[in-house]
């Protein structure tokens, strides 16, 4: 059977919401260097309830890869629960950021 090349090639936009210890665990600057890394651009930011919050776009294999790094976090973080929405790609975003 014959691969469908534009699969491949399929960009995806994905809502997450992160529960656990990653407030104070450099979670937010390791995932920004994580998605630049992989090409995934976006924000990333803090919310006052204790979870991390990031909307982010890119190619569905990169995305894929970024999510993975998500899942696990930095040293010293501990991922309770990654929420994930996927949501319409818009390619609105230039870089990934992080917000306050």
């Amino acid at each position: 059977m014959k691969k469908n090349c534009s699969v491949k090639n399929m960009k995806v936009r994905i809502h997450m919401l992160v529960s656990g210890r990653v407030q104070g665990v450099f979670y937010r600057s390791e995932a920004c260097k994580e998605a630049r890394k992989l090409g995934v651009t976006g924000w990333i930011r803090n919310l006052p309830d204790g979870r991390v919050e990031a909307v982010f776009e890119g190619e569905k294999e990169n995305v894929k890869m970024f999510l993975a790094f998500c899942r696990r976090g930095p040293e010293g973080a501990r991922v309770d629960r990654v929420e994930i929405k996927n949501e319409a790609y818009t390619g609105e975003f230039k870089s990934f950021e992080i917000r306050y």
